[in-house]
């Protein structure tokens, strides 16, 4: 059961939670299980408490490091490309940031393995995924870039940061048939990529326009 803290009041309250979730209705999002997600999981517990009424507004926010929170928008864009017409066992996302991204795709897969290369917010994250008893989310602190090869392969890969060109070592921990969504490009011309591993090779989709935080080699221990 969630307490007071988890449910919110005044701008933090499920009326403001039903309230984003119309706006991405009208956006275009479809996935009612998404939807729900959307609603019952607490925004404002990722974010700075100064931060906390704007937690249900459809905007990115920031988190320190010179990382934000994604527009709710794209959290659910990117989910329902990821989980459409497909049962997930095993996800890997890349940029775990301040978590919420993580508990919204942990909702629809058994296991979510996250990395994160800054060591600060990975720390912040992991006592999220604990108070608010995620049990199915293993974290690491490392690049991003090489992925997680102990645990591959992946059903689906989700990336929150923006590299120019798509890493080679995702696109090889894909399973067959495996999605990966993974924003792409130079800041100011980013487009939101569907890539699926087939037997042929690779398909490309363009799903979106977008702004993300270019992604970073290495890690950050400070």
């Amino acid at each position: 059961m969630m307490s007071a803290e988890h449910h919110g009041v005044g701008m933090t309250s499920q009326r403001a939670r039903d309230r984003l979730a119309e706006t991405l209705v009208k956006m275009g999002i479809k996935s009612g299980v998404i939807l729900d997600a959307i609603r019952n999981t607490p925004r404002h517990l990722f974010i700075d408490e100064a931060l906390s009424s704007r937690a249900y507004e459809n905007t990115a926010l920031p988190i320190g490091f010179n990382q934000t929170i994604s527009q709710p928008y794209i959290v659910a864009k990117m989910t329902e490309a990821l989980i459409k017409d497909r049962q997930l066992k095993n996800v890997l996302e890349i940029g775990t940031g301040c978590g919420y991204q993580s508990v919204i795709m942990a909702q629809f897969t058994k296991r979510l393995y996250t990395i994160e290369r800054i060591d600060a917010l990975l720390t912040r994250a992991r006592e999220r995924f604990q108070k608010l008893s995620f049990t199915n989310i293993r974290t690491k602190h490392a690049d991003g870039n090489i992925g997680w090869e102990a645990q591959a392969p992946f059903d689906g890969i989700i990336v929150a940061a923006a590299p120019i060109g798509v890493p080679d070592a995702l696109k090889e921990q894909l399973a067959m048939d495996g999605r990966l969504i993974i924003p792409v490009g130079k800041s100011g011309d980013q487009k939101l990529l569907l890539i699926t591993r087939t037997e042929e090779g690779f398909e490309e989709e363009i799903i979106d326009s977008v702004s993300f935080v270019p992604m970073l080699g290495g890690i950050d221990t400070t």
